[in-house]
């Protein structure tokens, strides 16, 4: 297996369990945003994300999710840095987004923790450390990311930065799988079928 090729990063943009998510309109979305509900800036992102009830937008998208980071809303840096990581709506800048993901992560936001997982496993913005990705798949994995369970398992699989132990990458590959993530649940199947 190749680790490298096999690392995921995702971008959050779920469903929000908060009450600006049953906004009615747009307008109202961006009045709570000018109030600096940081919540509200993080739907709007996702919306000018995806394209959603709005033209699609990447740079309105940059602006709304930085408004949600500089707010306090984790999910808002994890999904900044992913933009910042990939060029998208802003000059890619690798260190920025190992920044934000940081900032994400030490908000108890398990994608910013799985996303800058994969930065230190590639050395992408930040030296090259294995051990330091395990520990925040470990993380990312522990608060039920799918992404972080599955990288984990690459890990322990491939023994980087870790103790190799099949067993353990295929008890991870499953649970990646149980939280929906399909090549944890491919990973899962192989690794089921070779005993």
């Amino acid at each position: 297996m190749n680790s490298i090729g096999k690392f995921l990063l995702f971008i959050a943009m779920g469903a929000l369990n908060l009450p600006v998510a049953h906004a009615q309109t747009v307008q109202e979305l961006e009045t709570r945003c000018a109030r600096r509900d940081a919540a509200a800036c993080f739907y709007l992102g996702v919306m000018y994300t995806n394209g959603e009830g709005v033209r699609l937008d990447k740079f309105k998208a940059v602006e709304m999710f930085t408004k949600a980071c500089n707010g306090g809303e984790a999910t808002g840096c994890s999904n900044l840095g992913w933009m910042y990581e990939k060029g998208e709506g802003v000059r890619q800048d690798k260190f920025k987004a190992v920044e934000l993901y940081t900032k994400a992560c030490d908000g108890r936001n398990a994608s910013g923790c799985s996303n800058l997982g994969v930065m230190y496993s590639k050395g992408d913005g930040v030296r090259q450390d294995k051990s330091k990705a395990f520990e925040l798949y470990t993380k990312a994995c522990d608060r039920e990311n799918a992404g972080g369970c599955y990288n984990l398992g690459v890990l322990y699989f491939d023994g980087e930065g870790v103790r190799q132990d099949r067993s353990l990458a295929m008890e991870l590959f499953g649970k990646a799988c149980d939280l929906r993530h399909e090549d944890g649940c491919k990973e899962y199947a192989r690794m089921k079928g070779a005993r």
